[in-house]
């Protein structure tokens, strides 16, 4: 993505702000253990209004007739760069991003009451980190301070993360393009799974080969720990552990996606260990299949976003009365919630440079209508525990299918494109 697109953000933003100031730092480096750090990843919201890639980084955004877009970062370092790497510095930043200023990051604090004075509103995400509050807060008293020689401090602290979030949730097609980058590379990665699953490896093992398959498409990293769940594993949401072996006759469901440019995929899918459905593996599958089916014919420009949802609870409701785990009217059995025994996630979220990403889902009581442009997985899934009133056959039976689309005129787009139908899956899993 050019510079252009960060710049053309901050300009959109500044128009907003009215005759305040915006305060975005980036996000912190994270010590592992002793002197190591994990790697690092910027703040989400600063790297949309910048594309900066380095730690120690805040950029302000002074609102008014001469609105300036100002960054404080590190200063050039040569005995730190041959440990750590290349830094801009702020004379190389400002030239190279397109700031109207930059400064080192020590001269913040001292030039942020300066740039306070006077001033109708301080943006900024109110409550996200009690320290920046604190440092915030000394700005303004010692703005207030000055009260006798006639300066003013902001008498307003505004959320900045509602102008944010609105702004994140449609996304141009620079960043559609990056985000069908991120979904190819997820989609390899997956389908890469498949071909080397075999009953006996570890979930680990196939954990490896997403790892590989991203790295080496060139994502940057993995978008969120993955999920590789063996068995009745895929009945724990939130399954990380990935240390099980992967057993003849049973399923494995693997929630993985990459990021690329800061931008996830998310994807999930489900698949024979040795590569062949069995007949309730099958019968359960192609239940949750065609609820994803439906969700997809829900999403169109004018529909809100719990349409997809409703869609697809409804097929799964009534698979679940046909495969005889719940007994009732269809409708009826929806309205007390009787499903959610075996579907009790929602299905879908905005997708971007969060795995769920920034962005309202309900606005004035009303779930959000969706427009040309928002980004949503779209997750059905059937988790059919042990229990004494299940089958046999059934027990132990997790199975989520996960894409994610744009919304566009008519309908949605479909990013992701890794084996999904049955016949698919078992013809890239044949091992002749």
């Amino acid at each position: 993505m050019s510079h252009a697109h960060f710049i053309a953000r901050r300009e959109r933003l500044l128009q907003t702000l009215g005759d305040g100031v915006a305060v975005v730092p980036t996000a912190p480096e994270v010590i592992r253990n002793r002197d190591a750090h994990h790697p690092y990843r910027f703040d989400s919201y600063f790297w949309y209004l910048t594309g900066f890639p380095e730690p120690e980084a805040v950029v302000v955004l002074v609102g008014g007739k001469r609105p300036k877009s100002i960054l404080f970062c590190r200063e050039k370092h040569e005995e730190r760069e041959i440990w750590d790497g290349y830094r801009y510095g702020p004379k190389a930043a400002k030239s190279a991003f397109g700031f109207d200023a930059a400064y080192p990051i020590e001269a913040l604090d001292r030039k942020l009451p300066e740039l306070l004075v006077d001033r109708d509103a301080l943006w900024h995400t109110l409550g996200h980190d009690a320290d920046w509050d604190a440092r915030l807060g000394r700005a303004l008293n010692a703005v207030r301070a000055q009260a006798r020689s006639g300066k003013q401090a902001p008498r307003a602290v505004l959320d900045l993360r509602a102008e944010l979030d609105a702004m994140r949730l449609v996304k141009d097609d620079a960043e559609a393009a990056i985000q069908q980058r991120a979904a190819d590379i997820a989609s390899a990665g997956h389908a890469r799974a498949m071909r080397a699953c075999r009953p006996g490896l570890a979930e680990y093992e196939l954990e490896a080969e997403l790892t590989y398959e991203f790295r080496k498409r060139g994502a940057d990293a993995h978008a969120y720990t993955p999920i590789v769940a063996g068995g009745t594993n895929a009945c724990v949401l939130h399954y990380v552990e990935n240390d099980k072996l992967l057993n003849d006759h049973t399923l494995v469901l693997i929630d993985a996606g990459c990021e690329v440019e800061g931008y996830a995929a998310d994807i999930t899918r489900t698949f024979p260990v040795n590569g062949r459905f069995n007949a309730a593996q099958k019968e359960v599958y192609e239940i949750v299949l065609a609820a994803q089916q439906a969700a997809f014919a829900a999403i169109a420009p004018g529909r809100h976003f719990m349409e997809p949802h409703d869609a697809a609870v409804r097929v799964l409701t009534r698979g679940l009365v046909d495969l005889k785990l719940l007994a009732g009217d269809v409708d009826a059995l929806i309205e007390r919630g009787a499903y959610k025994r075996f579907y009790m996630h929602g299905t879908g979220h905005w997708l971007g440079l969060d795995v769920h990403d920034a962005g309202s889902y309900k606005t004035g009581g009303q779930w959000t209508t969706l427009r040309p442009g928002m980004t949503l997985t779209v997750e059905p899934g059937l988790y059919i525990r042990p229990a004494a009133d299940v089958p046999e056959a059934l027990a132990g039976i997790g199975i989520r299918i996960e894409d994610d689309v744009r919304v566009v005129e008519g309908g949605c787009d479909v990013y992701t494109t890794a084996p999904k139908t049955v016949a698919d899956i078992e013809e890239v899993m044949r091992h002749d």
